[in-house]
């Protein structure tokens, strides 16, 4: 079992922890509905540090970013940040990505916690051009401040004006009193805020920092219970469940980061164009019941003649409104926004719609 630098603290708070991708981590503290709402409407703290950082650097950097994800990293700036997936060379997704254009000949590559060991070893293997590469997952610690309020509380902390940092834009500076931290204007959550980087041996300084610069904003710690519930209601793909090695970013909807631009020859470009060309024969959709009901992974979805027609990939209900939502891939036909759609759950068919 491995521990982020924050164990202490979440022990101390009396966090429910369990095990996720190896790591020890808070699901919860005061509550999944309480944490929801907490990050929609103020601000929380998700210790993130077991997410995976991996260097790409030296002369062949880019050609190898450029030829490993699908986005096009001739359009990335130093500074800004591009969300991207490793196509796997058989029409499916190794994983889904952030790079950052750090700085010349310099890249960050920040990949899912569960994922960190395939994706070094995929790196590797398909490192033709020889770029230099360093994974420093073990040396970088992280955490996602998320809300309307995270901006406000973030800025007592830092001489970096956070309001000209744009959306997946990021800088490099002072924070807490620590020098070189990344301050990225990027989340999981649909909320908007910041995600910090920085060496763990300033982790617990940091987050004392944070919580006493928030605590008239009534900031909390907020789990993995709450990142998930949060992620669900704005759409964002979970690894493992609504995106892996057998679904394409054209199935998943995001034909937005897979670029068929002169130059951009990715993994598995001739397949993803033809499929952006011929059309798929199922989507990743979001859906919203309109009956009652909790749709869980794996559930059926079918057509009102009761055929099956998916299945949901995510799924949970929306705290504070008690409505059931989630994700899940459909025939191509019932995929259009306001379809209407049931869940089977335990042989009740509950009624649906596309979102």
């Amino acid at each position: 079992m491995n521990f982020t630098p924050f164990i202490n603290i979440h022990k101390a708070l009396d966090a429910k922890m369990h095990e996720f991708a190896g790591y020890l981590m808070p699901i919860e503290y005061s509550g999944i509905i309480d944490e929801h709402l907490t990050v929609r409407n103020a601000a929380g703290v998700f210790d993130v540090s077991h997410m995976g950082e991996i260097w790409v650097k030296g002369p062949k950097a880019f050609d190898f970013v450029q030829r490993m994800t699908t986005n096009d990293v001739a359009a990335l700036p130093i500074g800004k940040i591009q969300y991207s997936c490793l196509p796997n060379g058989k029409g499916g997704i190794v994983d889904d990505i952030l790079v950052y254009h750090y700085e010349y000949q310099k890249y960050l590559l920040v990949v899912n916690a569960s994922n960190l060991e395939k994706d070094w070893k995929w790196l590797n293997d398909n490192n033709t051009e020889g770029a230099e590469m360093d994974n420093a997952s073990e040396w970088m610690a992280q955490l996602a401040v998320q809300g309307p309020k995270a901006t406000q509380i973030l800025q007592k902390l830092t001489s970096i004006n956070l309001s000209e940092i744009a959306y997946y834009h990021f800088t490099v500076g002072d924070f807490a009193g620590v020098d070189e931290i990344i301050i990225s204007n990027t989340g999981y959550t649909g909320a908007g805020g910041f995600e910090l980087y920085f060496l763990p041996e300033h982790a617990e300084k940091i987050w004392h920092a944070i919580f006493e610069a928030g605590k008239e904003e009534g900031i909390k710690p907020i789990g993995l219970g709450a990142r998930d519930t949060l992620r669900l209601e704005s759409g964002f793909c979970l690894y493992g469940n609504d995106i892996d090695d057998t679904t394409s970013p054209i199935e998943a909807g995001l034909g937005w980061i897979t670029k068929f631009v002169e130059g951009n020859n990715f993994i598995d470009r001739p397949l993803f164009e033809k499929q952006k060309a011929e059309g798929v024969s199922r989507k990743l959709i979001r859906f919203e019941l309109t009956d009652r009901g909790i749709p869980r992974h794996d559930y059926d979805i079918v057509n009102e003649q009761g055929e099956v027609i998916g299945k949901v990939t995510s799924g949970t209900i929306l705290p504070g409104t008690k409505t059931g939502i989630g994700m899940g891939y459909v025939a191509t036909p019932y995929a259009t926004k306001g379809t209407g759609i049931f869940v089977d759950i335990r042989g009740k068919k509950i009624s649906g719609v596309v979102k």
